[in-house]
């Protein structure tokens, strides 16, 4: 017999974590100098990464004119020029608006001073002296209550010092600009956004010429294990992004159009200024629509006597950004961006404080284009779990964290949202049983100490029973919801095996003698959470027919397994979440349970599917179980074509996934 495991450690014999070494600091310092490098290169960086992003918007555009038989410099060139001529009016209009906004702010002027003139003379006028009032009351009130203070003696007016003299007014004349230098103040400042947008467009050139050298390119640079898989998800995950950029530029482009109509109709001067205003903030998150809207307001109350024209202006972009954020896009788009919440406020916060107004604007595109990135090559896939909107544990591991925590309730709630999309045996093998075999690699290295290995017991254990009222069927398909711009293309698609009903004989097979109660006996393994397990299948078994009944390790022991309630029995299945090296414990519990119920069928679970005994054929041969199964359907699937009687099946389940590989093995013969 293999010496027994040490029992768990104590709460003061867990070893602290350790410090980040030299790994850590070397994170940490590329990470210092990466952000270095965006601050201080910004007049480099900018320029590439605003070129990037026109890419992604032009380059179905220019594939469509290559499909026109045109070439790939043509079509570059025209998707170029279309786009600087598009930016050039703007700007011109733009310009225009302005000047003839300036132009007329001195006729504003009276509108606003009567405006607020009339505060003044309203309740909001008499506010300070209310204050005023207020405060002077309080004042002589405590003054009552204060002794008086003796006043200061008057001073003379012989000791006051000698007034000095005023110091003469002088006033400075610049002359007159020369037209030299009147030119130089109007050019230089125009001369940066200027060589911005040129390098911007040169850049965005090449990339539009070398797209697919570009992509390869990037993919050999972070050292992708299979070039063709990854460069599939590339192509893919870019046609997303350009897709939705496109769409986002057109839906802004709209609704900074209609808004402008509204503006002009209103009467508030300038509304091409204002509609193309609208339409640039529409790209800052959560905000941008209400700074949009603060300015057209503001001058509608200097322009209008009243308060009418501002109270329309104020309903146009109240009742407008709802309708295109909550109506029109979810209808166009049909699909998330693959981002958080929170990441898309940081990234907000973060690219300001990078690159400024422009970083605002682009924030949320970039960061798109980030976790794109991340979720496609694996060097970069901290990206996705910092910044995408997946969780960042799967369904197991989630289950495993409420289990330390002690906390039935959330591991409830997750197990249902999970059971809308799978059947109750599914969830029992990819989530349930790859949470406990967590728990017990933890336990088995000896990590959890008595209190949380109790409270995984606890959990699990109400779990269970609150899913008794589940019924173990494939549940109604449900409405797909197209998959995120982000799209996790180059990472294996979750397995969800299907239900068994539905490719098991009808109920009405099943004798009498199988349905009643002890009738598939479960025993549990020696592991400390083996009783779990077991308890799950008993509770399936149930489900589908079969009577069955719970016995823990210790009913079986070589000193209990004699009072042992055998009678009825009409096959025996043993759960095991983990069993390492020579399972001679399990041969030996095999001997005992042949003597007891010599004429039942044994199966064994081993629930992690790449158990060596799985594996060997030899070493099943050696244990004697006639059956080998390393999932709850497998183990559901073998007891039900035991019962029915069924002909010509295979007897002995190797397999590790019903849903993926036909289960296949030889009968083992019944020792004598």
């Amino acid at each position: 017999m293999p010496p027994a495991p040490l029992p768990p450690p104590t709460e003061t014999e867990i070893q602290p974590p350790r410090v980040p070494g030299l790994s850590g600091l070397l994170t940490l310092a590329v990470g210092v100098v990466v952000l270095a490098a965006l601050y201080v290169g910004r007049e480099v960086f900018l320029p590439v990464v605003l070129a990037i992003l026109l890419a992604f918007v032009l380059a179905p555009f220019v594939d469509l004119m290559r499909k026109w038989h045109l070439g790939r410099v043509p079509s570059v060139i025209i998707a170029v020029l279309v786009t600087l001529g598009i930016i050039v009016s703007l700007g011109g209009l733009i310009g225009f608006q302005l000047a003839g906004l300036a132009s007329d702010i001195p006729r504003y002027q009276t509108t606003i001073e009567r405006k607020v003139g009339a505060l003044r003379e309203g309740a909001l006028g008499k506010l300070p002296n209310m204050l005023r009032d207020f405060g002077r009351r309080f004042d002589e009130a405590v003054g009552e209550q204060s002794p008086v203070a003796a006043s200061p003696s008057p001073t003379s007016t012989a000791d006051a010092p000698p007034e000095e003299p005023k110091p003469l007014p002088v006033e400075v004349h610049e002359p007159e600009p020369t037209p030299a230098q009147v030119a130089r103040n109007v050019l230089i400042p125009l001369l940066e956004p200027l060589a911005t947008t040129g390098i911007v467009f040169v850049v965005l050139v090449f990339i539009l010429m070398q797209r697919e050298d570009l992509r390869d390119r990037m993919i050999r640079l972070f050292g992708s294990s299979d070039l063709h898989r990854t460069t599939a998800a590339m192509d893919d995950a870019a046609r997303r992004l350009s897709r939705y950029f496109l769409t986002q530029l057109a839906l802004n482009a709209s609704f900074g159009l209609l808004a402008g109509i509204g503006l002009w109709l209103i009467g508030v001067p300038s509304p091409a200024l204002w509609g193309v205003f609208a339409a640039l903030m529409r790209f800052v998150p959560y905000i941008g629509s209400f700074v949009a809207a603060a300015p057209p307001i503001l001058l509608a109350a200097a322009v209008d006597p009243g308060w009418s024209m501002a109270l329309m202006t104020l309903a146009l972009f109240a009742i407008g950004e709802p309708l295109m954020g909550h109506v029109v896009e979810p209808v166009v788009y049909g699909q998330s961006t693959g981002l958080s919440p929170f990441a898309v406020v940081i990234s907000a916060i973060f690219w300001t404080w990078i690159w400024g107004p422009v970083g605002l604007l682009i924030a949320t595109p970039l960061t798109l284009c980030l976790v794109v990135l991340g979720r496609h090559v694996e060097r970069l896939e901290f990206l996705d779990v910092l910044l995408g909107d997946r969780p960042a544990l799967t369904p197991a591991e989630n289950l495993y964290q409420r289990m330390l925590a002690g906390d039935p309730d959330e591991a409830l709630d997750s197990a249902e949202v999970l059971l809308k999309e799978r059947s109750l045996t599914s969830y029992y093998d990819e989530v349930a049983l790859k949470g406990l075999q967590l728990a017990a690699n933890d336990a088995t290295r000896g990590v959890l100490t008595h209190r949380q290995l109790d409270q995984v017991r606890d959990v699990i254990r109400a779990l269970v029973q609150d899913l008794g009222s589940h019924d173990d069927i494939e549940p109604p398909p449900q409405e797909t919801e197209d998959e995120p711009v982000a799209s996790p293309q180059s990472q294996k698609p979750e397995i969800k095996e299907p239900a068994v009903v539905g490719e098991m004989p009808h109920e009405d097979k099943i004798s009498e003698a199988w349905k009643a109660e002890g009738a598939v006996m479960c025993i549990a393994g020696r592991g400390p959470l083996d009783e779990a397990a077991s308890e799950m299948l008993a509770q399936l078994l149930k489900k589908h027919g079969l009577g069955s009944r719970l016995v823990p390790h210790e009913a079986a022991s070589r000193s209990a397994i004699y009072n042992l309630d055998a009678s009825g029995v009409q096959m025996v299945c043993i759960s095991y979440l983990e069993i390492s090296g020579t399972p001679a414990h399990l041969r030996y519990l095999l001997r005992r349970l042949r003597k007891k119920v010599p004429k039942a069928p044994i199966l064994v679970g081993l629930w992690p599917a790449e158990d060596a005994v799985l594996k060997s054929e030899t070493m099943r041969s050696t244990l004697g179980a006639d059956y080998y199964v390393s999932s709850m359907r497998d183990a559901v699937v073998q007891c039900l074509k035991v019962a029915t009687g069924e002909e010509g099946l295979p007897q002995t389940v190797t397999t590790g996934q019903a849903a993926n590989e036909a289960a296949a093995a030889k009968r083992l013969p019944l020792p004598a």
